[in-house]
């Protein structure tokens, strides 16, 4: 059934999109904010605003593409918030510039118009279009990404990307920078696959973002030439633009931030100087560990995990209307609940495709077909293969993975499944906690769900990037050999003592309510993207003191102090 339904959506979706895309908008186009009338509210305040900032910290707000209104909207009300600390505001957008970039989908565009340099014809006057409507209605500075570059710019980086040899491309440096290792991520990510190799026009797409990323290393150092500034704000940190934006910023010294939605609504994930894909795993356990606890900060947490169940409290979610009878999926399946059950979630193969030095594997690929194959040679445990529903499109997007995991593992086993080995589908409706609480452990890649599973008691072994790794909580694995020992070992004899239970709560607590940080206005907007709309009246509600966690995100970016909120003193926001 899954590939059905990948069939019909790659069928219809190209259409739908590039229509879409033209006009700058997909889904159902979530409010833009009128910041004109917003300062029109008090327009005395912004003058003087404005003016103090012409001698405070100099910040870049380097959005880059304007057409993703889930981070312009946000970071749109953050150029306003640090205008009123002090802080002069310059805003970065891309003017159709780039060939490639990470808006770049093959539902929108096909591989063959992108070759041919066609991207401005379909994307880039809806996306250019929608930046200035958010950020054009302030006076704060705005610069283009297109007007940093010279014809003899544009020249030098297509000679160069179609001078270096295919294979090296991953791995390829500008002066020092990776600058290879973003654009071809950037690239799986278009296709919506794990490796290019049997895409016609993979090798001239790949280039095509490495031309990209050539552009902005070269437009970023023409811009820092001139504007000295304190900190550089993306989203994401990854990617094309935005990875390489980082990358230029560190090896100038500038402090980087990097920022994304968060699962909780209402609430932005942000981190320093790396990408939170890196920085989350390798965050010091002292951030949390010793912080303020109560049974009533066990009580929140335990209450918002059992949310997470249906997704309630949350704007990004995957299944919403989970099924949570395990006995009649194992009774459907031929699962035996009296035998050992070891479950397995992957990721979406083509997302966030970076170098992680720490996984035992070379891809989540390989560590799904041999984890296949080991487990086929055990026949007293049974292995329970939960594919991700993100492989059908997450909420907010249009990557429909191309690279299904079921089928790999169909091929891994010569068309068969050994008996003792289980597929739940992504568009299954069966409940990924349901199966989990029958599990005597659960195996992991890169999954966020391993947060939750410690939490509930239950032990998770960690092949890959998954932020619970480096906590203390789970068995981290960074070699095949040790995987594999590791797997000879199970089943389990007991899942989690309380105190390792109590340690993985209280991570969960910072996880989700301190690492979260919550806007609340930004108010949410079912069936729409972005999930939320600006809900303000007044210039002078973006003040200090008037969402303590906006303050924590403007004090993070001008001063460098922690992007925590601290919820165990404030309480989380949707309890109040």
């Amino acid at each position: 059934m899954s590939t059905l339904l990948r069939k019909i959506k790659a069928l219809f979706r190209p259409v739908v999109e590039e229509v879409r895309v033209a006009k700058g908008t997909q889904k159902r186009s979530g409010e833009l904010p009128d910041w004109a009338a917003i300062i029109a509210t008090n327009p005395t305040l912004w003058a003087d605003a404005k003016k103090r900032a012409e001698t405070g910290p100099r910040v870049l707000m380097a959005t880059a593409v304007g057409g993703h209104p889930q981070f312009t909207v946000l970071e749109s009300a953050l150029n306003i918030a640090l205008t009123l600390r002090g802080v002069k505001v310059d805003t970065l957008i891309c003017d159709a510039a780039l060939p490639a970039c990470l808006r770049s989908k093959i539902s929108g565009i096909d591989p063959q118009r992108l070759v041919r340099g066609e991207l401005s014809q379909v994307f880039c006057e809806g996306c250019y279009e929608r930046g200035k409507a958010v950020f054009g209605k302030t006076d704060l500075e705005r610069i283009e990404l297109g007007r940093l570059l010279t014809d003899e710019d544009r020249q030098r980086a297509q000679e160069l990307s179609r001078t270096v040899p295919t294979a090296e491309i991953a791995d390829f440096q500008f002066d020092g920078l990776p600058v290879g290792e973003h654009c071809s991520a950037g690239a799986l990510r278009y296709y919506g696959i794990g490796d290019l190799s049997g895409e016609p026009e993979g090798d001239e797409v790949l280039r095509r973002y490495l031309e990209s990323g050539l552009l902005v290393v070269l437009a970023m150092r023409r811009l820092l030439q001139t504007n000295r500034y304190d900190a550089i704000v993306t989203n994401h940190g990854i990617y094309t633009p935005h990875g390489i934006i980082n990358a230029v910023a560190r090896s100038a010294n500038i402090h980087t931030v990097a920022w994304n939605l968060a699962y909780r609504a209402q609430c932005a994930i942000f981190s320093h100087n790396d990408t939170y894909h890196h920085t989350l795993m390798n965050e010091p356990v002292s951030a949390w560990e010793n912080m303020a606890w109560s049974p009533k900060h066990e009580k929140d947490i335990l209450t918002y995990l059992d949310s997470r169940r249906g997704g309630s409290r949350d704007w990004i979610w995957f299944n919403r209307d989970a099924d949570e009878d395990m006995a009649r999926f194992a009774a459907e399946v031929g699962l035996d609940l009296k035998k050992p059950i070891i479950g397995m979630l992957t990721n979406v193969v083509w997302d966030a495709q970076l170098h992680y030095p720490a996984n035992a594997f070379s891809g989540m690929l390989d560590w799904v077909e041999q984890t296949v194959k080991y487990f086929a040679g055990r026949p007293d445990l049974q292995l329970v293969v939960r594919v991700h529903p993100g492989e059908l499109a997450p909420p907010g997007g249009q990557t429909v993975s191309r690279q299904p995991v079921a089928e790999a593992i169909m091929s891994y086993c010569g068309g068969n499944l050994p008996p003792n080995i289980f597929i739940i589908p992504p568009e299954s409706k069966t409940s990924t906690y349901a199966v989990a609480d029958r599990c005597n452990a659960v195996i992991i890649y890169g999954t966020k769900t391993g947060v939750e599973l410690t939490a509930r008691g239950i032990p998770v072994i960690v092949a890959g990037e998954a932020w619970i790794r480096n906590k203390g909580l789970t068995m981290d694995v960074e070699s095949s050999a040790a995987y594999f020992s590791l797997l000879d070992t199970l089943p389990l004899a007991s899942r989690l003592d309380e105190a390792q239970t109590v340690r993985a709560r209280k991570y969960a607590y910072h996880f989700f309510f301190r690492r979260m940080v919550p806007v609340p206005f930004l108010v949410s907007v079912p069936d729409s993207w972005p999930p939320y709309r600006i809900e303000l009246s007044r210039l002078d509600e973006l003040l200090p003191t008037r969402f303590p966690g906006l303050d924590v995100l403007c004090d993070g970016i001008v001063s460098g102090a922690p992007f925590i909120y601290e919820a165990e003193r404030l309480t989380p926001h949707d309890l109040h």
